[in-house]
């Protein structure tokens, strides 16, 4: 992944994210009811679930309050209805945007999506317009310190199943196959070794640059509009200087 570094974009987005705590927790609640609600509650034996814990501890989400709505989730299994929708569209400059959500409101959801898309100069598209210049992959990232030997961390990555392992300025990015990002997680985890930020996410193929600052503020509402929306759960993009 040489010249393709995503470490600066995770600690950026991890300082925006510790503004928005209250939100962020809400959000991976939703995730762990769904894991829940199809694997069980027990995540020895619901991987979609450990992945989802996995997540949680490294947004610094409390293990009592992990187990609270794992347990909340198993007990309301006939309530949670959440669907899994997939938006696409272009914000100013041809900025290609994925959304995920979780909804039980399908409706509400489109309509705070193309909101977001019509106060930011931009619209939303239909299902394949801009997918395609994304690929989805496992990315655990591991911030450089004493207790990290870096030769031992590639080996134990490389063998766990990682794609590639690179060096950056300020720590290690791991990259996976969406299927094998279960089993390198849990080697790092195993191991004792704290992840920064451990997910399967989309990445761009190619980045975009902004330059008119009307466009940047203009991108800059509508990823705002939509990572404040409580249904939608991740948002991508290929601006490349967010």
């Amino acid at each position: 992944m040489a010249g393709h570094s995503k470490f600066a974009n995770i600690k950026h987005k991890k300082e925006k994210q510790d503004m928005k705590r209250g939100k962020i927790f809400t959000k991976l609640g939703r995730e762990i009811a769904v894991a829940v609600k199809f694997g069980g509650p027990d995540p020895n034996a619901n991987s979609r679930l450990k992945d989802v814990i996995a997540k949680a501890k490294s947004e610094n989400m409390p293990n009592d309050t992990i187990d609270r709505s794992i347990k909340k989730a198993a007990g309301e299994l006939d309530s949670v209805n959440y669907e899994a929708i997939t938006y696409e569209g272009y914000g100013p400059g041809g900025i290609a945007v994925v959304i995920e959500t979780l909804t039980d409101n399908r409706t509400r959801t489109v309509a705070n999506v193309r909101n977001a898309f019509t106060k930011g100069g931009g619209n939303l598209g239909q299902s394949g317009s801009v997918l395609f210049q994304f690929e989805e992959m496992g990315l655990i990232a591991v911030e450089k310190s004493d207790n990290v030997d870096e030769e031992e961390l590639m080996m134990l990555v490389l063998d766990a199943g990682a794609r590639d392992f690179a060096v950056e300025d300020e720590g290690y990015e791991i990259t996976t196959a969406p299927a094998d990002f279960s089993a390198v997680r849990e080697a790092v985890e195993a191991a004792g070794i704290n992840m920064l930020s451990a997910e399967v996410a989309m990445f761009p193929h190619l980045t975009v640059s902004l330059t008119d600052p009307d466009d940047i503020k203009k991108m800059n509402k509508t990823l705002d509009l939509l990572e404040e929306d409580d249904d939608v759960q991740n948002v991508y993009h290929n601006w490349g200087n967010s």
